[in-house]
């Protein structure tokens, strides 16, 4: 993944794609997906991060802050697009606990992206029912786990989970009215990652890949606003990990094509057996690039 990665930056640098134009529309980058990738908050899209065009590159930074009742993830990255084609996204996350017993709960995991649009333009093609199709891979590894050493517990294999690392595949289909003002997403997921992966991978429930759906809606307010909501569903594999769909509803503002805010309400569902309730709050995102 990283030489794949390497590679589609060495072209980029080499005067593979002109320079940087920003001419694709506004919002059609999308936002920092909490994983890397382009897309809504907790779901990719089928855009191609950044406003460079076909001829064109772009790319983006992202912080993102999410806090529900007892836990908190904090996710940082970059995302390069290359010619409205090709997407390599780096992502950092940390989670941590607030509430007994997992209160000194401090997980880390890096995500390394690849997205490749294969069909389809979402804002060029208003005239057909084809939408933009792009498939994608993001890599995840564990770095442990952290504050649980008093129990025992550094690794997220002590937790059940069979592996720290893996692979997510993905296709997602994003079909843009203009007429309409609205943005319409699916995307299917073929994942072993328990939460992302920020409790591993696999477990003594299920260790197989699992197809799992995923679904955003946006309706642009105006040229700077977006109004849209977002589903994910996510497998079941471990024991202490009673784990649920995360949904929510967002807002994001494009003052200009340099910066992008999004705030949401989001519902993550239980996290583990150990504060077994619905973990709802809210998410905040700052991204800027070009």
């Amino acid at each position: 993944m990283k030489k794949i990665i390497s590679a589609c930056l060495a072209v980029c640098a080499c005067g593979g794609v002109a320079a940087q134009d920003m001419g694709k529309l506004l919002a059609t980058g999308g936002v920092a997906q909490v994983e890397g990738a382009g897309g809504g908050g907790i779901t990719p899209w089928a855009l191609i991060s950044g406003y460079g065009t076909r001829d064109s590159w772009g790319a983006n930074a992202h912080a993102t802050y999410l806090k529900t009742q007892d836990y908190q993830l904090n996710s940082y990255g970059v995302a390069v697009g290359v010619a409205d084609r090709v997407e390599v996204s780096f992502a950092n996350q940390e989670f941590k606990g607030s509430l007994a017993p997992l209160d000194k709960l401090n997980i880390k995991q890096d995500i390394f992206g690849l997205k490749l649009k294969v069909l389809g333009d979402a804002v060029y093609e208003q005239d057909t029912w084809v939408p933009q199709v792009a498939v994608g891979v993001m890599y995840k590894k564990n770095k442990g786990v952290g504050g649980l050493g008093a129990l025992g517990v550094t690794n997220v294999k002590q937790l059940g989970a069979k592996d720290d690392s893996g692979y997510d595949y993905y296709v997602s289909a994003t079909k843009l009215y203009l007429e309409y003002s609205l943005l319409l997403n699916a995307t299917l997921r073929a994942t072993r990652a328990n939460q992302m992966g920020l409790l591993g991978f696999g477990g003594d429930r299920n260790d197989a890949m699992r197809v799992k759906p995923e679904f955003s809606a946006a309706y642009l307010i105006n040229r700077q606003l977006a109004l849209g909501a977002e589903y994910r569903r996510k497998p079941h594999n471990l024991g202490v990990d009673n784990e649920k769909a995360y949904y929510d509803a967002f807002l994001a503002w494009f003052p200009s094509r340099n910066v992008s805010l999004t705030v949401a309400y989001a519902n993550l569902g239980d996290i583990t057996i150990f504060n077994p309730k619905q973990q709802k709050g809210v998410y905040l995102s700052l991204q800027a690039g070009f």
